[in-house]
């Protein structure tokens, strides 16, 4: 599964008014951005995601606060914690994702390969370990 997800390490460009990181298509990104979007108002007893996608590659990072993200590729489950705005998780194609125990406050940014399609979402579990195998 490794292979499926990986964390990716943002520099930080400091200085005394603060931190400035810049993402950039195919250099510390691994795919091509076609959509942003980010979550916010987020609440600790509501978990978000529970669905998979079938081609899509997306990028998340925590901007404010933490969350947990738990990815399954069908056989593994993985637990992850993002907390801090200069790391990034990447996540492939065909990983189911969970994401919960959100703090107060967190802001997540997420970026992805490509355009909105509900169709390319699989929000059934027992329809993605069929897909999975």
């Amino acid at each position: 599964m490794k292979e499926k997800y990986k964390i990716l390490n943002f520099s930080a460009i400091t200085d005394k008014r603060g931190s400035l990181i810049a993402l950039e298509n195919l250099k510390n990104i691994p795919f091509e951005i076609k959509r942003i979007y980010y979550i916010f108002d987020t609440k600790p007893e509501f978990p978000r995601g529970a669905h998979a996608h079938t081609n899509l590659e997306q990028v998340l990072i925590m901007i404010d606060g933490s969350c947990e993200i738990i990815l399954n590729d069908g056989k593994i489950s993985q637990n992850i914690i993002l907390n801090r705005p200069d790391i990034g998780l990447y996540i492939g194609k065909n990983i189911w994702r969970e994401m919960k125990n959100f703090s107060y406050g967190a802001k997540m940014l997420v970026l992805a390969s490509d355009f909105y399609n509900e169709k390319e979402y699989i929000r059934n579990y027992d329809k993605f370990l069929k897909v999975a195998k």
